[in-house]
């Protein structure tokens, strides 16, 4: 008798070990599926928030200009513009002023998706 229950014990135990394993299997998987369909909100947010320097690369190459013409353009050296984009340093006001003039945008467009 004593062999018999110890049997059933084990066989409860066991059952009880494989749903806990299962449901843990089912929740990872449920958190994986989660996270690769969030993939295009992550890159979204990722795209929203910049630094300032990488929103005026951004806008130079959209617009096809080179760091020189740039520098040229605003009475600035090729340095100046460098360091603006790298984030070693940011334009003065004027500059992000003549930033957005020679951008085509404003300087709000400018500063809207800096983080």
């Amino acid at each position: 008798m004593r062999f018999m229950i110890a049997q059933i014990f084990a066989i409860i135990t066991a059952g009880g070990v494989f749903y806990l394993l299962g449901r843990l299997i089912y929740l990872i998987f449920k958190a994986l599926k989660k996270y690769i369909g969030s993939s295009e909100v992550r890159k979204e947010q990722q795209e929203v928030k910049r630094s300032l320097g990488e929103v005026i690369r951004a806008n130079r190459t959209r617009c096809g200009m080179t760091q020189e013409f740039v520098a040229e353009s605003l009475g600035v050296s090729r340095q100046a513009v460098s360091k603006w984009e790298s984030g070693a340093s940011d334009p003065s006001t004027s500059n992000l002023l003549a930033l957005a003039r020679l951008f085509g945008v404003s300087a709000e467009e400018l500063l809207r998706d800096v983080k």
